[in-house]
C-alpha cells in the first residue's frame, strides 16, 4: 500500500492559493453547522516521524473557530495514564456534541511507536487492535465523525527532514532518538504502518492517506478530505430534520418509546417464559441467615477485605465493581458492608444518577470511563451503564437500535477493564415484588428513610414484567468469564450482605493465586 504511493505529487502556489481559497472558508462554515447540529468530530493525524503533523494541524485550525476545537499532542503515557486501560485516556479527551477534537498521534501510538520500540508486546497486540476498532464503531454509531489522516513520506524525505532540524539547536530538540533508529529501520517500521492501516481500515472509520513530500499538496488534500466528509454528514443531519419536520421520521429521542415497546411486546409474548425461569425465576428467595449467624460471618468478612483491600494496592490491580437491582433490592446496604473496613483512600462509590446536560453531550459510557479507577484502587457503581439496556430501553429514552447494539458495546468496555489487569463484578440485587412492596412501606413510615421512596418507584413497579424481560436478556448477553453477573438473592438482606461480599473476596483470592502462580513461572 504505502509502497506504491506516488509521492512526487506537488501543487504549484496559484493552485493551492485557488482551492485554498474555496476549501477554507467551506470548512469554517462546516464547522458552524456541526455545532448547530451537535454533530462532534474527532480528527486523528498519523504518519511517519517529521511528515508535518504538526504543520497540518496549524494550517487545518486556520480555518476553525478556536472556541469550537481542542489539539492534543499524545507522547508517552503519563503515569496516571499507565494505571488506566490504554484507551481510558482518549475517551477522556472526546469531545461534546458540536465539538472538534484534534490529535497530533492518537490511540495509534500503541501498535505503531510503543509496539516498535517493544512496549507494547505481542500478546497484547490483538487486544489493542479490538479495543481500537470497537472504540472507533462506538463513538461512529453514536454520531462521532472520525477523520484518520496518515501522512506518508520516503525514508530519503525523512532523513532530509531530520538533518534539517537537528542542524538548528531551535529544532534539534524535536527529532529524537526513537526518531532516528526507526529512519534507520524505516522498512520495518513501514511495515508495522501497512499493518495498522489494513486493520483498522473501516468503513465506519476508513485512513485516508496523504502524500506529504509537497506541504501545499498535502495541506490542500487534507482540507478537502475533511470538508468532504463534514459535508456529508451535516448533509445528513438537514435530511433528519427535513424528515422529522415532515412527520416520516420521529424524533431520535422517542425512536424506541410505544412503537418499539409494542413490537417488543408483540415478539415476546409466551416466548421467554423459559429464559426468565432460567435467570431471575431460579433464584432461591427462601435462603437467609439468623442475625448471629450474619454478624459471626460479617466480622469474619470484613477483616479479611480489609487485609485483601491492602493486596489490591500492593499489587496495583483495580476492581470494578457494578451494583444493579430491583428499587430497594438491597444495593446500599451490600456497599455499605463491602466497604465498611476498607481503607477510604482507595475506594470510592458513584451513585449513578440521570445524566446531566454535559454528560448528554457525550457518548452514554462516556461518563463511567471517566470514573474508572486507576491500578490499585477500587471503584464501586451504585447504578451503572446498564441503564442503557433497562431503563433507557424501557422508557424510551434511546431507540431500539441503540439499545441493541449496547450489548456489544458494553462487552468491549468491560473487556478492555479486564484486559488492563481489572477485576470487573457485577451483582444483581433479586428480589420479589411482595419483598419490594414491604420495603416501600416500611420507608414511608420511617421519618429518616421517606427520601429514599418516590413516586417514581412505585410507578416502576406496574412495569414489573418489562423490566424482568429486559434484566434477564441483559444477564444472558453481557455475563462473560471476564465480567460476570452475579445474581445476588437478596429477600433476606444479611444473606444478601454475605454473599457480595464471599463473592468479592473470593474473586479477589483467586486473582491473587493467578498471579502468584505467574509470578512462580
Amino acid at each position: 500500500m504505502l509502497e506504491k504511493l506516488d509521492l512526487t505529487k506537488s501543487l504549484g502556489k496559484a493552485e493551492y492559493k485557488e482551492k485554498m481559497a474555496e476549501l477554507m472558508p467551506r470548512l469554517g462554515k462546516l464547522q458552524r453547522e456541526c455545532r448547530e447540529y451537535g454533530i462532534p468530530v474527532m480528527i486523528a493525524f498519523e504518519g511517519y516521524g517529521a511528515s508535518g503533523k504538526g504543520v497540518q494541524i496549524g494550517e487545518l485550525i486556520k480555518a476553525l473557530d478556536p472556541r469550537g476545537f481542542e489539539v492534543y499532542a499524545v507522547k508517552n503515557e503519563t503515569e496516571e495514564e499507565r494505571m488506566h486501560p490504554f484507551m481510558w485516556r482518549f475517551w477522556t479527551k472526546m469531545p461534546a456534541k458540536g465539538r472538534f477534537a484534534i490529535y497530533d498521534s492518537s490511540w495509534y501510538r500503541k501498535v505503531l511507536i510503543d509496539r516498535f520500540d517493544k512496549k507494547t508486546k505481542k500478546r497484547e497486540l490483538a487486544d489493542a487492535y479490538h479495543s481500537i476498532c470497537a472504540f472507533e464503531e462506538q463513538m461512529t454509531a453514536d454520531g462521532m465523525v472520525i477523520i484518520k489522516i496518515f501522512l506518508a513520506i520516503d525514508k530519503k524525505e525523512q532523513k532530509k527532514r531530520f538533518d534539517k532540524l537537528t542542524a538548528s539547536k531551535e529544532t534539534a530538540w524535536r527529532v529524537s532518538e526513537g526518531d532516528l533508529k526507526r529512519n534507520k529501520a524505516f522498512d520495518k517500521y513501514q511495515e508495522v504502518n501497512e499493518e495498522m492501516l489494513t486493520r483498522t481500515d473501516t468503513e465506519y472509520a476508513p485512513w485516508n492517506i496523504v502524500e506529504a513530500v509537497d506541504r501545499r499538496f498535502a495541506t490542500a488534500k487534507i482540507y478537502a478530505v475533511v470538508v468532504q466528509t463534514l459535508a456529508e454528514k451535516v448533509e445528513e443531519a438537514k435530511k433528519k430534520v427535513r424528515d422529522i419536520e415532515e412527520n416520516t421520521l420521529e424524533p431520535a429521542h422517542d425512536d424506541g418509546s410505544q412503537k418499539d415497546r409494542k413490537v417488543m411486546q408483540e415478539n415476546h409474548v409466551g416466548q421467554d417464559k423459559k429464559m426468565k425461569e432460567s435467570i431471575l425465576g431460579k433464584a432461591d428467595l427462601s435462603l437467609t441467615y439468623t442475625k448471629e449467624e450474619y454478624k459471626a460471618r460479617l466480622l469474619k468478612l470484613e477483616k479479611k477485605m480489609e487485609k485483601l483491600h491492602g493486596e489490591l494496592y500492593r499489587r496495583r490491580i483495580p476492581v470494578v465493581l457494578g451494583f444493579e437491582g430491583w428499587d430497594a433490592g438491597g444495593k446500599g446496604g451490600a456497599i455499605k458492608r463491602l466497604t465498611e473496613k476498607m481503607d477510604p483512600r482507595g475506594f470510592v462509590v458513584h451513585p449513578t444518577a440521570s445524566p446531566n446536560d454535559i454528560e448528554k453531550a457525550h457518548h452514554y459510557l462516556w461518563r463511567f470511563w471517566v470514573d474508572m479507577p486507576k491500578a490499585g484502587h477500587v471503584t464501586i457503581f451504585d447504578r451503572t451503564w446498564y441503564g442503557r439496556v433497562m431503563v433507557e430501553r424501557i422508557e424510551g429514552f434511546c431507540t431500539r437500535q441503540e439499545w441493541q447494539r449496547a450489548y456489544k458495546e458494553i462487552n468491549d468496555m468491560e473487556k478492555d477493564l479486564a484486559d488492563a489487569g481489572a477485576i470487573v463484578l457485577k451483582f444483581w440485587m433479586q428480589i420479589d415484588k411482595d419483598e419490594q412492596a414491604r420495603r416501600f412501606k416500611a420507608r414511608q413510615e420511617n421519618p429518616e428513610k421517606q427520601w429514599k421512596i418516590t413516586d417514581e418507584d412505585w410507578r416502576n413497579r406496574e412495569k414489573w414484567e418489562q423490566y424482568e424481560e429486559a434484566v434477564d436478556e441483559m444477564l444472558i448477553r453481557t455475563s462473560t468469564p471476564y465480567a460476570p453477573w452475579i445474581v445476588v438473592e437478596g429477600n433476606c438482606k444479611y444473606f444478601a450482605r454475605i454473599k457480595v461480599l464471599e463473592t468479592v473476596i473470593d474473586a479477589i483470592e483467586k486473582r491473587l493465586d493467578k498471579d502468584m502462580e505467574k509470578n512462580k513461572k
